[in-house]
């Protein structure tokens, strides 16, 4: 892939060299070439950053024995790891599965063996976070970037002063989010403080149902299928024609994830499906990226790719309608409660730990700077940013300090998870609007996704009447958890 991309780097080096006027005159005259003005417009924003064709090439043929190498090595070392929990030796997605456990005693081992696993390989982990961070700074540098996460808002077609609006709306957020749900979940255990393998453990009245392939790929195809059964649609074929690799098999990687391939093709989801209700909305989530990634084909494969911002957008708009049917089906008070819990933790973990982590990355990069990390600078980190977000309700237990060192994204994706609380805020104000109005919605969302990356997020919810910029929309996204909160708050005082 390196060999035959190398041979196309001339192309966005040399189109970037045209002058302004020239191309600007080319775009404005009728004929094909104008309907490309959206990928010249992201083209050329690069170019300020653009360095000398030679150099270009190096970067780019050393990737495969620099970033993408040590990728390789983080990849194929956490796919091989063991954790021992109690004499069975498992792989991290089923030891993190055991510590979403209902007993105590489980969810106890699982953080026992990650920790323990984890220390062994610390060294290791702290080395390729260094090489990363290190490769990272040596580019931006010679690129000119000024803000160490300057090259992905660029790659996201998101203005610095967006995320840092997002950073500072959460962070702000924190006491009336997180720190507010973890002190309520502390009392539901009887407990003054949650240990750290409590966080994300389910109710004693949770939902401890298990749903086969069959029924979640019922479930999922409804919620959908109503919201438009044009969705359901377009959805049906990733079952039918096996485009879904679902089992935990041995050896495979964790964590869920969808590949679009290339335009001309379908693409596939990779999943770990176990069966509990949010393996059954994972399967939604990651069934929305395949829907987006399908509508998106038509863009062809300059434009059909989108910023990871706005592609979060589909995923969790699925997760949502997938919520929600299951809400309504749900008649027992204390499955309800059990499902509204879980999906105010998922939007905690989905919007207040992803800002942590971009929290963490920043302070990681910044002090990377001056010189070599230490895994105790690493592990200190992890843990300001942790207490900061998580509150005063959870202990943070000896071990955890490392956790850190298993997050992907800080290795594949450097600030890539400010994305994800991106999207859930935007899909929260615009599922605000749905519910407001539903009108008339459903084609405006579906020409949101067909427009792939050949529109500017702002282009793409203006329709829905929303900004970006305004402090308001993130006030109405972040205003959906305290308000599942305040829910959850009424049923205990009923109780």
């Amino acid at each position: 892939m390196t060999n035959l991309s190398s041979k196309l780097i001339f192309f966005s080096l040399e189109l970037n060299r045209i002058d302004d006027k020239i191309l600007n005159e080319a775009l404005a005259a009728k004929g094909e070439l104008s309907r490309y003005k959206p990928w010249f417009d992201e083209l050329r924003k690069a170019k300020p950053y653009q360095l000398e064709d030679r150099v270009e090439e190096l970067f780019h043929e050393k990737s495969v024995t620099g970033r993408g190498a040590w990728n390789r090595l983080f990849d194929e070392t956490m796919a091989s790891l063991k954790f021992d929990v109690k004499g069975e030796q498992l792989g991290l997605e089923a030891t993190l599965t055991l510590m979403t456990d209902k007993k105590q005693k489980n969810r106890k081992r699982a953080f026992k063996a990650v920790v323990k696993t984890l220390d062994s390989n610390k060294r290791l982990f702290t080395h390729i976070t260094n090489v990363l961070a290190k490769d990272k700074e040596i580019s931006d540098r010679w690129r000119g970037f000024e803000d160490i996460a300057d090259s992905r808002h660029m790659a996201n077609s998101v203005e610095r002063e967006v995320v840092d609006a997002l950073e500072t709306s959460v962070r702000e957020a924190y006491p009336r989010l997180s720190h507010r749900y973890y002190a309520m979940k502390a009392k539901w255990f009887g407990k003054e403080k949650l240990n750290a393998w409590d966080r994300n453990a389910p109710l004693p009245t949770s939902d401890d149902r298990i749903y086969d392939w069959q029924s979640a790929r019922d479930i999922v195809l409804d919620a959908y299928g109503n919201f438009s059964p044009y969705l359901a649609e377009v959805a049906k074929p990733f079952f039918e024609g096996g485009w879904i690799d679902a089992p935990v098999t041995p050896g495979k990687s964790p964590g869920a994830f969808a590949h679009p391939t290339v335009p001309s093709a379908h693409p596939y989801l990779m999943l770990n499906y176990l069966g509990k209700t949010r393996d059954v909305m994972t399967l939604a989530h990651e069934l929305g990226h395949g829907v987006h990634q399908v509508l998106a084909a038509g863009q062809g494969p300059l434009m059909a790719s989108t910023p990871l911002t706005v592609a979060e957008t589909a995923s969790v708009f699925g997760e949502m309608l997938t919520f929600r049917s299951l809400l309504t089906q749900t008649s027992d008070p204390k499955l309800r409660f059990a499902l509204l819990s879980s999906k105010v933790e998922d939007m905690l973990n989905t919007v207040v730990r992803q800002i942590s982590f971009y929290t963490f990355e920043r302070k990681v990069h910044t002090a990377r700077r001056k010189g070599e990390l230490k895994t105790e600078e690493l592990n200190r980190m992890w843990l300001e940013t942790s207490e900061e977000s998580l509150g005063p309700s959870i202990k943070l237990n000896k071990g955890y300090e490392t956790f850190w060192s298993y997050i992907p994204h800080f290795i594949h994706s450097p600030f890539y998870v400010y994305a994800y609380a991106f999207g859930d805020c935007l899909v929260n104000s615009l599922y605000a609007k749905y519910e407001h109005s539903s009108e008339g919605f459903a084609e405006r969302y579906f020409d949101l996704l067909r427009a792939g990356g050949s529109k500017h997020h702002s282009e793409l919810l203006a329709p829905f009447d929303l900004d970006a910029k305004d402090p308001e929309f993130w006030s109405l996204g972040l205003s959906m958890i305290e308000g599942l909160i305040d829910e959850l708050e009424q049923v205990q005082l009923a109780e």
